[in-house]
């Protein structure tokens, strides 16, 4: 399986950005989908995430801004990024826990820029 991720780019802060991940290859079902950023020098950290069933959880930093959702038919999910602070950039990235013929696995994205200007 493979994700691919589209959406990222440069908007001043106050703006709105739409990232969008769609999942392809032998997957037999999606579970979990997730966005994770990672700014310089900073770790890796949880943005928001999304069970199979539509439960969400967000990072206390983007509650009230941003919002996770998926289509389970199209293996796809999108996370809309409202009221972006400068403090939001970072590379974003993609994640999948996917069964596919040959059991659990877990995949990332490629990552896409997003850049807040103040």
């Amino acid at each position: 399986a493979q994700l691919v991720e589209s959406g990222g780019g440069l908007v001043q802060a106050g703006g709105s950005l739409r990232l969008s991940c769609a999942a392809s290859g032998s997957i037999v079902s999606i579970n979990a989908m997730a966005w994770y950023r990672q700014a310089p020098k900073n770790q890796r950290e949880l943005v928001a995430g999304i069970t199979s069933g539509g439960s969400t959880n967000y990072a206390d930093s983007v509650k009230g801004r941003f919002t996770i959702s998926r289509d389970n038919a199209k293996n796809t999910v999108v996370l809309q990024m409202n009221s972006l602070k400068p403090e939001d950039t970072a590379v974003y990235y993609c994640y999948t826990e996917v069964f596919t013929v040959w059991g659990k696995r877990e995949y990332w994205g490629q990552g896409t820029q997003v850049t807040i200007s103040s």
